[in-house]
């Protein structure tokens, strides 16, 4: 039997294995860790334990920036840079609960109602970059780009396609419901797509409008009620009351005067 002990690992064949193995992060970093492992003297275990978290880090990271790259959202937005301060009437304890995305795990509707201005589409977007970092699948939309996308399709009839398309995220944010009125056609088909997301995927809907006033937003009271008693049967609703961050940041740059401010959100609440 041949006792001789192979000590000579041939470096280009390691290279070759790690990328069979798809250990990027071992692949780039194997000097580095192992040198940090000969400095602190780590045992065998500890080594493989130290190698193992390296690539797992690795590979949550690349998840996590597909993940957001696939979601679509218009900018960056976190809880860490949320002015909590601007809006005393949210419950933070309840957003930061939120953040665990049980909810999403639960295909339940979230809604973010109040006017123009207050943080909703901030929120939203933090929420759906939680549910990124947790494993979710996102994506987030516009009411209006959402409903063109679903009329096109229903134009060139491929609409079964693009309702599964919009049904496959676990998670869809969509933003801005109630800014811009909708057509009756309009109505039905966002009425099918939370019908086919309903016990199967969340969505986040950020509106301006009280539910109470989605039969004018619909232009159908009766398909509205439809799409309430879904997006309702397990969901959440947070409803914002605050001024605009917008006219705040104006009026603490005295751009704006406190009165100036006042008469600017009565007219901006009395156009909605």
């Amino acid at each position: 039997m041949n006792q001789t002990k192979t000590r000579f690992v041939d470096e280009e064949h390691l290279m070759k294995l790690l990328t069979r193995l798809k250990l990027t992060a071992l692949r780039e970093n194997l000097d580095n860790l192992l040198d940090a492992a000969s400095k602190e003297e780590l045992s065998y275990r500890e080594l493989v334990y130290l190698l193992c978290r390296e690539e797992v880090k690795h590979k949550d990271a690349r998840r996590i920036r597909m993940g957001l790259s696939i979601a679509h959202f218009p900018c960056v937005r976190t809880f860490e840079n949320f002015d909590w301060e601007a809006q005393p009437s949210l419950d933070r304890s309840r957003l930061e609960e939120l953040r665990h995305c049980r909810w999403v795990a639960n295909a339940e509707a979230l809604l973010f109602l109040g006017p123009p201005g207050v943080g909703k589409t901030h929120l939203s977007i933090a929420l759906g970059r939680e549910a990124v970092e947790r494993g979710y699948t996102v994506l987030f939309t516009t009411a209006v780009g959402l409903l063109t996308q679903l009329t096109r399709a229903q134009q060139e009839g491929r609409l079964e396609e693009r309702l599964s398309q919009w049904s496959k995220p676990k998670l869809l944010v969509v933003d801005e419901l109630g800014y811009l009125p909708l057509s009756t056609g309009a109505a039905h088909l966002f009425f099918q797509l939370v019908s086919k997301r309903y016990e199967r995927g969340s969505i986040l809907i950020t509106s301006n409008r009280s539910v109470g006033e989605w039969g004018e937003v619909f232009g159908d009271t009766v398909v509205a009620t439809a799409i309430l008693d879904r997006l309702l049967h397990h969901s959440q609703v947070v409803t914002i009351r605050g001024e605009s961050y917008r006219l705040l940041e104006k009026r603490r740059s005295g751009l704006l005067a406190r009165s100036e401010c006042k008469e600017a959100i009565l007219e901006s609440k009395s156009s909605i």
